[in-house]
């Protein structure tokens, strides 16, 4: 089935969407990404994308920063988004990428005296790491000097570290901190589960204020009477952790079932994690109402004005 991007303010297929090879963002990764996950729901016959909104509102945020002037505001996103996924008609798990940019095609270190623009597409992507992961600490440590949004320029660091633990056998690296702390993974925020409780690294420690992360804290909380302690976690504490999970949109909740060759407990899927996990994708399939707030239909039957 063929994708489309929302490209220069209009709807095209996906290959004819392509930019200058002068574009300022290539150069010099002066863009503000977002993934937003589009979950089917084959009972439904629909798609419901994951907490549209609250990405919406990290990617204007990482627009301040950039100086980008985003060219529409929150809920014409949310409904470009709608109208995209709609089209493209997909019955299955997709992903969406939004990403904000500079756009002239000058070239220059600098963010000002630059035009910006928004594009965004859609495309199916199912499970992005194992149903466990085998994770190492990563040589390559967190960059801690600019603001934790997703800024394209920022990312160079964790393609490094992910390939590392590639290149070594390993589906995921975890990264620390410059003082040595755990930070997270190269696309992914992280939780040990200690004594039946949940920990997670702290926002003083620099890490991506995830959306999923908010979220698993929010139903661990409410479904499992668990609360989460937010601190500095030391990489020793991984190796004797009880439980350990990643956490982000593209991974959902993936156990880690080992850590520099490590066995996480018993190597399996822990007893919290396996819970948080059936409760989360039903969440996300739209099948608990009490969280369908947390979740924006888009099929046909869904009027865009509705977002």
């Amino acid at each position: 089935m063929p994708s489309y991007a929302f490209f220069h303010n209009e709807f095209v297929p996906l290959e004819e969407a392509n930019l200058g090879v002068m574009t300022n963002f290539f150069h010099y990764g002066t863009g503000v990404f977002e993934g937003i996950r589009g979950n089917w729901n084959g009972e439904k016959q629909r798609i419901y994308l994951f907490c549209l909104k609250e990405h919406y509102q990290r990617l204007q945020r990482g627009c301040r920063i950039l100086k980008i002037d985003l060219p529409y505001n929150i809920d014409e996103l949310c409904r470009i988004t709608v109208e995209l996924v709609t089209k493209c008609g997909f019955k299955e798990d997709i992903y969406i990428r939004p990403l904000a940019y500079k756009s002239s095609e000058t070239l220059g270190v600098r963010l000002h005296d630059l035009e910006s623009d928004f594009l965004a597409f859609a495309f199916p992507w199912g499970p992005y790491l194992p149903e466990k992961a085998r994770c190492c600490i990563s040589s390559w440590r967190f960059p801690g000097e600019v603001p934790r949004e997703k800024l394209t320029g920022l990312y160079v660091t964790n393609a490094l570290a992910k390939t590392e633990a590639a290149d070594n056998g390993f589906d995921e690296a975890i990264m620390l901190t410059t003082d040595g702390y755990v930070a997270e993974g190269s696309g992914e925020n992280l939780f040990l589960v200690k004594d039946s409780q949940l920990v997670t690294p702290a926002s003083y420690d620099g890490i991506l204020m995830g959306i999923t992360r908010d979220k698993v804290m929010a139903l661990a909380e409410a479904e499992l009477g668990i609360k989460t302690t937010e601190r500095h976690v030391d990489r020793i504490e991984l190796y004797t952790a009880d439980e350990c999970f990643l956490t982000g949109t593209a991974a959902h909740i993936t156990p880690v079932a080992e850590i520099d060759r490590r066995r996480i407990g018993n190597g399996e899927i822990g007893e919290v994690t396996k819970r948080l996990q059936q409760i989360y994708f039903n969440v996300i399939r739209g099948n608990n109402p009490k969280y369908l707030s947390w979740c924006t239909p888009a099929d046909k039957k869904t009027p865009v004005t509705e977002v």
